[in-house]
């Protein structure tokens, strides 16, 4: 394998490969954001679990049960988001090193480069689809016009 010793290519290459770091950025803000919202899910379940543990059967017992359901339905989502924006990380880092090795190597990369890219930001589409959806669940169950 041969690699580009002279310091024009080498900064090229980094150049080229640092562009996708940003996006990299984005992935860790968004992940730091979704795991803040599974805490809070896990968080709420946990005090609602307590509740149907102390109460006798009633009313509340059946809104606790309601609520918890959908509580599993938002974790199961954001247990998604977080699995498609941790493989979108994985995809745009393999990008950031097949694009440096195809700038400073005889390897040809391109057609790596573009799936792995574009599989990356699917993976992160489906991140932010996932998101909206436990979004709009989270808001569900608030009872605005209700007073």
């Amino acid at each position: 394998m041969f690699f580009a010793l002279d310091l024009a290519t080498v900064t090229h290459a980094i150049q080229l490969a640092v562009a996708p770091v940003f996006f990299l950025t984005a992935v860790a803000a968004m992940i730091g954001t979704v795991a803040g919202r599974l805490a809070r899910i896990i968080d709420r379940a946990r005090v609602l679990e307590g509740r149907v543990e102390a109460a006798t059967p009633d009313n509340l017992m059946t809104q606790a049960y309601t609520e918890l359901k959908l509580l599993r339905q938002r974790a199961a989502l954001v247990n998604i988001c977080i699995a498609l924006l941790t493989l979108c990380a994985l995809l745009i880092g393999t990008t950031i090193v097949v694009l440096f090795l195809g700038e400073t190597t005889v390897l040809p990369t391109p057609r790596i480069a573009t799936i792995s890219f574009l599989t990356g930001v699917s993976s992160f589409l489906l991140a932010l689809l996932c998101f909206l959806t436990e979004t709009l669940l989270a808001t569900r169950i608030l009872k605005f016009g209700r007073y």
